[in-house]
């Protein structure tokens, strides 16, 4: 009673903790933070300059005595510390307009399948002393598929891709529940690592990774286009050490890219292969759903559909199934107390106390 109390005077939150960006619910506004999951520190005195989007703006520009940090690897806390005053940094932010007696919180977080039991207790811990009341860990896939409105409590097999940042998670879900999963650290990153390697080894050619980003984001294709498309590559020349500029085409970054798409292709095959033949049937009806930032890689879906022989849709608003996932959740107590994973601090009550 009292919590349900508490509940109408807070302001509950649904997180998208990801490798490359941090998204936050908020019930009764909807979106309102979508942010680099980047952090700027000076290293000397250990103070916080910038989180987000000032502090991705400073990547490659720093001094030595400044530091940005991405304090998530393949959505795993890699940086405690710092990963806390990220999320504090959100949520103070998501409550700066509010009345300053508020209560705090509660927060449902999205996090990766393979999560262990230390990594799970490592996210909880951040979110509680950033400020939460009360902390639910819900997987990644589970709730992009809710974002995505797929019917996840019914008895039929409902199959996500889920590309981010860091990981690409393939899940098959029925009756509130993952039936067969595969996650692989192949995500929107490692095609920009692809895209610096490939320029490296092609055209002696140092690249940023911002630089690699926007190439990946204008001409980076996994099928091939309609209309040839090309742009220029700005680095440093490996050899001159002089700044130099060449011209690019979606071909070459086709060529760049196809080692990791096929991995994912792979995957999803690799998946579908240990699904029961019951779902598989339903799957084959239905069709797969995309989420996440990687998905919108144009002509992905048309090469998951043609190694795999189902039709493949993108989600509409791809990016941000996961946040409104956890936003549906806030709502859906019943559901999210099904699908929640447990608790790394009540488990460790529970083991206090059993005797030995």
């Amino acid at each position: 009673m009292f919590k349900r109390i508490m509940g109408k005077f807070t302001r509950d939150l649904g997180i998208d903790l990801g490798t490359a960006n941090t998204l936050v619910f908020c019930r009764d506004k909807g979106i309102i933070i979508n942010e680099p999951s980047v952090v700027s520190i000076n290293t000397r005195s250990g103070q916080i300059l910038a989180v987000g989007h000032a502090a991705k703006d400073m990547i490659g520009k720093t001094p030595n005595y400044i530091a940005t940090v991405r304090p998530l690897v393949a959505g795993i806390i890699s940086d405690f510390e710092v990963t806390e005053k990220m999320l504090r940094y959100f949520i103070e932010k998501a409550h700066k307009d509010g009345f300053a007696l508020l209560p705090r919180p509660r927060v449902i977080i999205g996090v990766p399948l393979d999560l262990t039991e230390v990594e799970r207790k490592a996210v909880e811990d951040a979110a509680m002393n950033a400020g939460a009341r009360e902390v639910y860990l819900v997987e990644e896939p589970m709730a992009a598929a809710i974002g995505a409105r797929l019917p996840i409590t019914e008895p039929v097999g409902n199959m996500i891709i889920d590309i981010g940042g860091g990981t690409t998670e393939i899940a098959v879900i029925s009756l509130s529940g993952v039936v067969t999963w595969k996650s692989l650290p192949i995500a929107g990153d490692e095609f920009n690592r692809n895209i610096v390697q490939f320029a490296r080894e092609r055209f002696n050619l140092l690249l940023g990774e911002k630089v690699a980003e926007q190439i990946k984001m204008r001409i980076g294709t996994a099928a091939e286009p309609a209309a040839p498309l090309q742009m220029e590559m700005r680095g440093r020349d490996m050899i001159s050490g002089l700044p130099r500029e060449i011209m690019v085409t979606d071909g070459q970054i086709r060529e760049a890219l196809s080692k990791s798409v096929k991995a994912i292709v792979d995957n999803v095959k690799a998946t579908l292969e240990l699904t029961p033949p019951e779902l598989v049937a339903d799957i084959y009806e239905r069709g797969i759903v995309m989420t996440g930032g990687g998905s919108t890689l144009a002509g992905l879906d048309k090469v998951i559909s043609e190694a795999a022989e189902i039709p493949v849709r993108v989600a509409d608003d791809a990016l941000t199934c996961v946040v409104r996932g956890t936003g549906l959740l806030l709502d859906a107590p019943d559901l999210l107390d099904t699908i929640a994973l447990p608790s790394s601090v009540e488990n460790a009550r529970e083991r206090r106390r059993i005797p030995a």
